[in-house]
């Protein structure tokens, strides 16, 4: 991993790794302003070895407001001087992000009509923006200026313009949203260089870099990779490095898939810019790297200069400086269920196995020495592995015991649902940290009596059914852990809308099994909205050939059929099935204990076990001391 961790020079300065750490929503942000809580997620991936930290894209003017608390560029002088302050120590690079989301941003917040090139319809939000006139053209172009001589001023080592998948300078570049029929429409790169220009008189020999979609995946009008390797030949001694990502309006999901696309999806199309600019500028792999391994291969094979590990870093900030070590980070395992943050919910970024990314200011480091005590885990699912890692880690001498044979618990038991294998990943992780830090481990044994002071992440058993059952029902544990179905058709009931009942039927279908899946909702997998997988897994199961019983509530569970009944009408009907697999919630495991964590306090997510693992273990300290 020599040249990932080697240092590198950018336009003069020098990087002290080749990993970025790549702009993306936090909703951090106090308003519109920059926050100490980006201060201290920003500082902890420099602490951890980042090369490059490009903040949280900043609106270059007050016409842009994508998201409730998406940062304007004029209001984030003393955060990004605060943000260097910060990094500085450790030699980390701060970039700050610039951009304006033109016709895919919101006009929810700043009440006025969204800017773009073109009257096209947004696809997602069908919004019909107004086209841009020269007066908003040079307004802009001055928006990027005065935003880019704020950002030196505040002392960032340089800036880097999102001309990628939410920005109207990919509107501009693209015949998707640029129809027009002047000089900015026959030449749809005018704008991006006039902008580029302004920049470069702004910040001096600071830093540019240049986040450029390159395939649109929309080959009838939008950018292709060959188009797109013209444009980055064109710009590329302009800027000091490229980053080129993939997607546009038409593919909302394809710039940041979850775990169903394979790491490193842009390798080949980085290798095709990095071929087009001939050396003028230094490129960067971006697209899901959350490997060291493959990152590094990258490098060696030419394919980069430098490396985004975006999602790596939020998963374990100090990513860099343990592979210098040559310890195994925390993995990533692109779930996308807590560091996809843009929605109306306005949720924290997060990680699921690294619950303290995003809340560094009041979340402690589970580190320290206690007077060493002996302690008791019961569970070893992921919130009594978490327990166990930081009660070790804190000094004590800890006794891990579970009741199956295996470690892992229900992390284990999702990584088996259709297109989820990778968390099996952050179940290995968490399993070897236990055993390197001694923990002793007994597994085949069930506790039945609780020692005080003891933890227990006992998890969760099976929840109440809402229906007559007069057939054959099997849980969906049952299932993924092995237990053989009947032959024929099966029907997954999934009340929940998350992605167990999603993934089991897709599972069944690739079996070769007649599969059906009953759902109260309008669209299947209505969870799915939150991690950007919910128009794919449809598509998914209707290409696998699985009936969508949609606005459905299963009523009665038959020897060869159900009985369902439409949630508007009240109408019955039925669909074969010899087997229902129950995807429903579940309830606590009931093991007494002062100290629980996980499914046995409520059964949620993996996220929830951590933290709660966590702050057992912790709560656990503070009383021993």
């Amino acid at each position: 991993m020599a040249a990932l961790t080697a240092p590198v020079e950018i336009a003069g300065r020098t990087a002290p790794s080749r990993v970025l750490f790549g702009p993306h929503e936090t909703n951090l942000a106090r308003g519109r302003v920059l926050s100490e809580r980006h201060v201290a997620y920003y500082a902890a991936r420099a602490a951890g070895g980042a090369g490059m930290i490009v903040t949280e894209t900043a609106s270059v003017h007050d016409s842009d407001w994508p998201y409730e608390r998406a940062p304007l560029a004029a209001l984030c002088g003393p955060g990004w001087a605060s943000v260097v302050e910060a990094c500085r120590p450790h030699g980390t690079l701060v970039i700050a992000g610039l951009g304006h989301a033109g016709s895919q941003g919101s006009s929810a917040y700043g009440q006025s009509a969204l800017w773009a090139p073109s009257r096209v319809p947004d696809v997602a939000s069908r919004e019909l923006p107004m086209e841009m006139e020269d007066a908003e053209i040079q307004a802009l172009v001055e928006g990027f200026r005065e935003s880019a001589a704020l950002a030196a001023e505040s002392g960032v080592d340089g800036v880097e313009l999102d001309a990628g998948q939410y920005s109207v300078l990919r509107q501009f570049s693209s015949a998707l949203t640029n129809q027009r029929g002047d000089e900015y429409g026959t030449d749809k790169s005018r704008l991006l260089r006039e902008v580029l220009g302004v920049v470069r008189e702004a910040v001096g020999d600071r830093i540019i870099g240049l986040r450029l979609s390159c395939d649109e995946l929309a080959p009838w009008a939008g950018l292709t990779p060959e188009q797109a390797a013209v444009l980055a030949a064109d710009v590329a001694a302009s800027v000091d490095y490229l980053v080129p990502v993939r997607g546009s309006a038409m593919s909302a999901s394809a710039t940041r898939p979850d775990l169903h696309t394979e790491p490193g999806f842009n390798v080949e199309l980085c290798r095709r810019i990095t071929e087009a600019v001939e050396g003028r500028t230094l490129t960067v792999l971006q697209g899901s790297v959350v490997d060291p391994g493959q990152a590094q291969q990258a490098l060696d094979d030419g394919v980069a200069a430098l490396v985004e590990m975006t999602r790596a870093q939020i998963a374990d900030p100090s990513l860099v400086e343990k592979v210098r070590a040559g310890a195994a980070p925390r993995p990533c395992v692109l779930s996308n269920q807590k560091c996809r943050v843009r929605d109306n919910r306005n949720p924290i970024v997060s990680c699921i196995g690294e619950p303290r990314s995003g809340h560094e200011t009041e979340d402690p480091l589970p580190t320290g020495a206690d007077a060493p005590r002996d302690v008791l885990v019961v569970g070893g699912g992921p919130a009594g592995l978490e327990a166990a890692r930081v009660l070790a880690m804190r000094g004590h001498r800890v006794e891990l015991r579970e009741r199956s044979d295996r470690l892992g618990g229900m992390l284990r038991v999702a990584a088996r649902v259709g297109g989820r294998s990778r968390l099996a990943h952050l179940a290995d992780w968490l399993e070897a940290e236990v055993h390197r830090l001694g923990v002793r481990v007994i597994t085949g044994v069930e506790v039945t009596e609780v020692p005080e002071g003891a933890i227990v992440a006992t998890g969760s058993v099976p929840g109440p059914r809402n229906y007559a059952v007069h057939g054959r029902v099997v849980d969906v544990v049952d299932f993924l852990n092995g237990v053989e179905l009947p032959p024929g058709p099966v029907v997954v009931a999934d009340p929940v809308g998350d992605f167990v009942g999603v993934g089991v039927a897709e599972l069944l279908a690739a079996q070769g099994r007649p599969t059906a899946i009953v759902s109260q909702d309008q669209v299947v997998g209505t969870q799915l909205a939150l991690t950007g997988d919910l128009a794919d897994a449809n598509t998914r199961l209707q290409q696998a050939g699985v009936t969508l019983a949609k606005r459905s509530l299963l009523r009665e569970v038959r020897p060869d059929h159900v009985v369902l009944e439409d949630v508007f009408t009240a109408e019955r009907r039925e669909l074969p099935a010899a087997v229902v697999v129950h995807c429903g919630h579940r309830l606590p495991d009931t093991l007494p204990g002062a100290l629980r964590a996980g499914d046995c306090v409520a059964p949620r997510t993996v996220h929830e076990a951590i933290l709660e693992g966590r702050r057992a273990a912790l709560s656990v300290s503070e009383v021993l001391v």
